[in-house]
């Protein structure tokens, strides 16, 4: 509820007049209350459903998500086109209500808070591992580092590709970003929950080489092709790559911090590691843009893509335990 309250907080600073204050203002209640979503929503249903039922149950509430994702890029598309660009925050504003109502519908003594932060069924006076034993783990490390490459490729790809669709016509691009979004956050909503099964039998690792591997074949083809019909469908290897990311990185966490109490801590230094490299993303692809043009900037991009792929090929092995590990923890 409080992040909900930030961010209303924040768009109606970006609402009445922006400057550069208000923006900056905005931009930091948002930042930092979007990371709270993914962290918290993952404790909850660990705690709800358990162990063994967590893989399928986060990939069906990524569908949902990204559904609700859908619907609002093309309220947005349609208000900003038809009202203007005033019109985001206030539906951004009229969202937050049914998503209030939602929160308040989630009945806490269902919750077993033990199990949310990572201990085995109910062990309410199990204490968490040290933070140092949760640093000598260094696949979780070496995940950490390959998901920080991987967002810092990701990240400026798509506002990089709204610019250069919108370059001759402004009052284009917020349907622009919208119709891009929408066919990234539908191939998620259709595949979330199918990965969510697959990642539980099948395993994390190649679900995650073949996320990480679209990266910077996508990045090349921004590179090769104009027509804008053709930029936009290669979204739906934007949309292949965050749909196994969102589902199966969460999975790893929970698979390397079982039993020790230290998953919300894990999970928020995986949305940490998330935001940082998206941060710094836009900075590079815009320095990049600035000096050498798209182009050049969408192959560097790629190149730190492959960078995350090979990290992730040859020091993370696969994380999903056996099943006799699974029955015996949940």
């Amino acid at each position: 509820m409080t992040s909900l309250g930030v961010l209303v907080c924040g768009a109606i600073l970006l609402m009445h007049r922006p400057n550069l204050a208000s923006v900056y203002g905005a931009q930091f209640l948002i930042g930092g209350a979007a990371p709270f979503l993914m962290p918290t929503v993952a404790a909850i249903t660990l705690g709800i459903v358990g162990n063994a039922d967590f893989d399928r149950q986060f990939g069906k509430n990524q569908a949902f998500n990204s559904a609700g994702n859908v619907l609002t890029a093309i309220l947005i598309a349609w208000g900003s086109y038809k009202f203007g660009y005033r019109a985001i925050f206030v539906l951004a504003i009229l969202f937050t209500i049914p998503a209030a109502f939602c929160v308040l519908g989630i009945d806490d003594k269902q919750i077993d808070y033990a199990r949310a932060r990572g201990f085995s069924g109910v062990s309410d006076g199990a204490k968490a591992e040290g933070l140092s034993e949760l640093l000598k783990d260094r696949v979780l490390l070496y995940f950490l580092l390959a998901v920080f490459l991987f967002h810092l490729a990701n990240a400026a790809m798509l506002p990089e590709l709204g610019e250069m669709l919108s370059r001759n016509n402004p009052r284009a691009a917020a349907p622009l970003m919208s119709a891009c979004i929408i066919v990234t956050q539908v191939v998620i909503a259709i595949s979330a929950a199918w990965l969510g099964r697959q990642a539980s039998t099948k395993g994390r690792k190649p679900l995650l080489l073949y996320g990480f591997g679209v990266l910077p074949v996508r990045g090349v083809l921004y590179t090769l092709v104009d027509p804008a019909v053709l930029l936009i469908a290669i979204q739906t290897l934007d949309g292949i790559a965050n749909a196994i990311f969102v589902v199966v990185a969460i999975l790893v966490v929970k698979d390397r911090t079982r039993g020790t109490g230290r998953f919300n801590l894990a999970a928020g230094a995986l949305a940490t590691t998330v935001g940082v490299g998206a941060a710094l993303s836009n900075t590079m692809g815009g320095l990049l843009i600035q000096r050498l043009g798209y182009r050049a900037s969408f192959l560097g991009l790629a190149g730190v893509a492959v960078v995350a792929f090979c990290l992730l090929c040859f020091a993370v092995p696969e994380t999903l335990p056996k099943r006799a590990e699974i029955a015996a923890q949940t």
